[in-house]
């Protein structure tokens, strides 16, 4: 459970959008969830977030247990992000802003997105859901059988 202090409502709405109602933290989480671990990855996302700003987040993503990292063995100074459970617990949400996206912005979307459109259309919600979360948690067990291989 997330520990939540200093909340200024207990509407849980309010409070979630405190967590993550900022232009980045679903960015960051949209990222992880595309397989990026690294910050030099993140960097390089299409939104071109700023390294203070990206610092920021992701402390904040950590701090509120949203995300951890472990060290590369390789190299100490690098950290490989992963999305803990109340992370992977967030891809319904992704998934509904931007199914509602697609329905309701007139703009070109990014190829990534258009692929993913089409994927989405050939399945349920539940089930594309279930399929990217079960995905995820075999992506980050690989993560840790590299690291502490």
């Amino acid at each position: 459970m997330i520990e939540v202090q200093n909340n200024r409502s207990s509407c849980p709405i309010s409070t979630a959008l405190e967590i993550l109602g900022d232009q980045w933290s679903l960015v960051i989480i949209r990222d992880l969830f595309l397989e990026r671990t690294a910050f030099s990855e993140f960097r390089k996302s299409p939104e071109k977030i700023a390294t203070n700003i990206l610092t920021d987040r992701l402390n904040k993503l950590l701090n509120y247990d949203l995300i951890g990292y472990i060290l590369n063995p390789k190299n100490k100074k690098i950290k490989i992000y992963y999305l803990k459970d109340s992370g992977i617990d967030l891809y319904p949400l992704l998934y509904e802003l931007s199914i509602w996206s697609k329905n309701h912005l007139d703009m070109k979307f990014h190829p990534l997105s258009e692929d993913w459109y089409k994927e989405a259309f050939l399945k349920t919600p539940l089930e594309l859901i279930n399929e990217k979360s079960v995905k995820y948690r075999s992506f980050r067990e690989v993560i840790f059988t590299k690291i502490t291989a």
